[in-house]
């Protein structure tokens, strides 16, 4: 599986690492995912997400529902 958050969509960035003496080669900055599971009291069931740390905040402010149905509106979520 891809390394995408399924909420926010983040994917990696391609940077340039540089070193001492300001050499450039290329890098990636891979977000922060993580793999939970989630209860979901609508359908009565558990779903689990790759999600970044910024969407894990999302979700503990907004909650899982609401989110979820802001996602799947974008085209994101499952």
């Amino acid at each position: 599986m891809a390394r995408v958050c399924e909420i926010t969509g983040k994917r990696p960035q391609i940077g340039n690492k540089v070193s001492h003496a300001n050499n450039k080669t290329k890098r990636k900055f891979y977000p922060n995912l993580q793999t939970k599971r989630f209860f979901i009291p609508e359908e009565n069931k558990w779903v689990t997400l790759k999600v970044s740390a910024k969407a894990l905040k999302t979700i503990n402010n907004k909650g899982i529902s609401t989110v979820l149905k802001e996602a799947r509106a974008k085209g994101m979520a499952v």
